[in-house]
């Protein structure tokens, strides 16, 4: 009876040793997926390959096609994305970052070859090719083929394709663009780890964690924006983090003039 009995307790106890280690990992942060009020929070894989980021891809795209919101790194800063052609997606956006529609929102594809089907394009493969992926937006001559009610009030728009091999494979997967702008509120510091804009948690379905992206004053400048759309020149809307580099790229090597 007693052996019974001590059999018993030891695979109890077992079992409650498993569940209470789950637990820790559920919320000291080792676990891949956790809840966080209403949204998932997905940790994403890093160098040492340690989660298999394929689930987060489908799980962003589930999100995405289901008209959500998600959080997700770039190469700059967090940003949080929706379904560039729709219009309810976009419309949420605008609603999360308490921003009125006057600001324009970039969109987002995966490859060099989507900028055609959005915009007007008047520079070379080689010189995009010396700009993408990277920390820049690029802003050309919008095409009718994207949302009328995305940026209405322009005839212009600004496009990113991340250094940053996530948020591409999302948008690849998608198949169409993203609109994409910062994780924080309207006219708040931009964000570089996903505890910095907790207080949009609650409107988002899906937060895709990359770790801290950066730590410095230069890492929360966000991408650098050039208007390319007009033929041979070129013009710098933010500085941004690539400043200097993508001036050198555009002006010394390709021969664009600068213009302000």
């Amino acid at each position: 009876m007693f052996h019974i009995r001590y059999t018993t307790y030891r695979r109890l106890t077992r079992i409650a040793l498993k569940y209470w280690s789950n637990f820790l990992k559920e919320f000291s942060g080792d676990s891949q997926i956790r809840t966080v009020g209403m949204a998932r929070l997905i940790k994403l894989g890093n160098a040492a390959g340690k989660y298999d980021n394929h689930h987060a891809v489908s799980a962003a795209v589930e999100s995405l096609q289901a008209g959500h919101v998600i959080a997700v790194p770039t190469d700059t800063i967090y940003g949080v994305a929706a379904l560039a052609q729709s219009t309810a997606s976009v419309k949420q956006l605008y609603n999360i970052k308490g921003r009125n529609g006057n600001n324009p929102i970039a969109i987002c594809v995966g490859d060099i070859e989507d900028l055609q089907k959005w915009s007007e394009v008047p520079v070379s493969t080689s010189l995009l090719s010396d700009l993408l992926p990277g920390p820049v937006t690029l802003v050309f001559k919008r095409r009718p083929e994207l949302n009328p009610e995305l940026n209405p009030f322009t005839s212009l728009v600004g496009i990113r394709i991340p250094d940053y091999p996530f948020i591409r494979e999302v948008a690849r997967a998608v198949g169409s663009p993203l609109a994409l702008t910062s994780a924080n509120i309207s006219a708040t510091r931009s964000t570089l780890a996903v505890q910095e804009f907790e207080e949009l948690w609650p409107k988002l379905d899906l937060i895709l964690d990359g770790g801290q992206l950066g730590d410095t004053v230069e890492a929360r400048l966000g991408s650098t924006v050039v208007n390319l759309s007009i033929p041979g020149q070129f013009t710098i809307i933010r500085p941004g983090s690539a400043h200097s580099k993508t001036v050198d790229i555009l002006s010394k090597k390709h021969g664009l003039l600068e213009t302000r």
